[in-house]
């Protein structure tokens, strides 16, 4: 049987009502999750030293000591990082030193440990972790929509027996990083990352901790990384953290060739 011509009427303005009666409660949710959001990231700056701190910083220098698997291997450990997005990294040990570094656009390094004396251009893909690490030097949560990062509260989650607050980032090219927050200070003490690299969908999981106030701004001294699935492990322990100091532009870039002497 047909409906009338009537009740076809009534049934074209019943649905859009009931649709949108539907997504008031949806609407809400959002609305409600979006707040918290904000309020946690609002929090979070807060008890890193504050909005304003945290843009002071034009550069950050770290001094200490890289662990590898439990402390089988020890290397003293620097890096700088300089706004808008240099990084430069550096790991010694018996004498040779690991350089790797990235100046904005281009990525190299120096890795004696393979054999390779002089300095290499690296891959995207290799130079991906050093340009987020350049980028959110000042922490993955400042100016998260400046960065075309999405935030979305996940509710809170256990993190070795503290009930942390959980955070999904997710980056402009797709890959995710999950925040914890302590429930407390409101400072990141788990990040997990998950991220392609070389067509491979890499898992990595870092606890940060010991946080000490440096020129107003509150660092974190130990930072363990471990990639799922692997025993790649990594430890670093920091001595001594400084702001703002002044560095060169050339130690960033690609070094330029020596000059050839004349005869």
């Amino acid at each position: 049987m047909t409906l009338s011509t009537r009740t076809r009427s009534l049934q074209g303005r019943i649905v859009p009502v009931l649709v949108c009666l539907l997504a008031v409660p949806a609407m809400q949710a959002r609305a409600a999750a979006a707040a918290t959001v904000d309020e946690l990231v609002a929090k979070n700056l807060a008890a890193r030293g504050g909005n304003d701190a945290l843009h002071a910083m034009q550069s950050l220098r770290v001094h200490g000591r890289l662990l590898i698997n439990d402390g089988q291997v020890e290397l003293a450990y620097v890096q700088t990082i300089r706004r808008p997005a240099s990084v430069r990294t550096e790991a010694a040990i018996q004498g040779m030193t690991l350089v790797q570094a990235f100046d904005g656009t281009g990525g190299w390094q120096i890795n004696p440990f393979m054999g390779r004396r002089t300095p290499e251009h690296m891959s995207a893909d290799d130079i991906k972790l050093m340009a987020e690490a350049a980028a959110d030097f000042d922490g993955p949560l400042v100016d998260a929509a400046l960065k075309g990062n999405k935030l979305e509260y996940l509710g809170i989650e256990d993190v070795d027996g503290t009930p942390a607050h959980k955070i999904r980032l997710t980056r402009p090219n797709g890959d995710v990083e999950y925040v914890y927050l302590d429930p407390d200070y409101y400072l990141e003490i788990r990040l997990l990352s998950q991220r392609t690299e070389h067509g491979a969908k890499v898992e990595t999981e870092t606890d940060l901790g010991e946080y000490m106030k440096v020129d107003g701004v509150y660092i974190p001294f130990s930072v363990e990384s471990v990639r799922k699935g692997t025993s790649d492990r990594q430890k670093l322990l920091l001595d001594k953290a400084e702001l703002n100091v002044a560095s060169d532009a050339s130690v960033f870039a690609f070094p330029a060739a020596p000059a050839k002497s004349g005869k």
